[in-house]
């Protein structure tokens, strides 16, 4: 959902996808795992329970939770 604080952006050509927070990169996830890890140095630690809000994480271009290549 634009405007969602978290963006997980299209996945990339050769795998992975941007993540950003409040308008900054915090890191290339390939996994929600990877994902999970970010957010949580972000000051999320309990992001888990968000990824699948849509007021908090905006999943662009691609289906939620699917990190290969483009």
């Amino acid at each position: 959902m634009e405007g969602a604080p978290i963006i997980v952006h299209p996945p990339t050509g050769t795998g992975g996808r941007r993540v950003t927070v409040r308008g900054q990169i915090v890191g290339l996830a390939y996994s929600d795992t990877d994902l999970l890890e970010f957010l949580r140095r972000a000051g999320l630690p309990d992001a888990e329970t968000l990824l699948d809000d849509e007021a908090w994480v905006w999943w662009r271009g691609g289906r939620a939770h699917e990190y290969d290549a483009a």
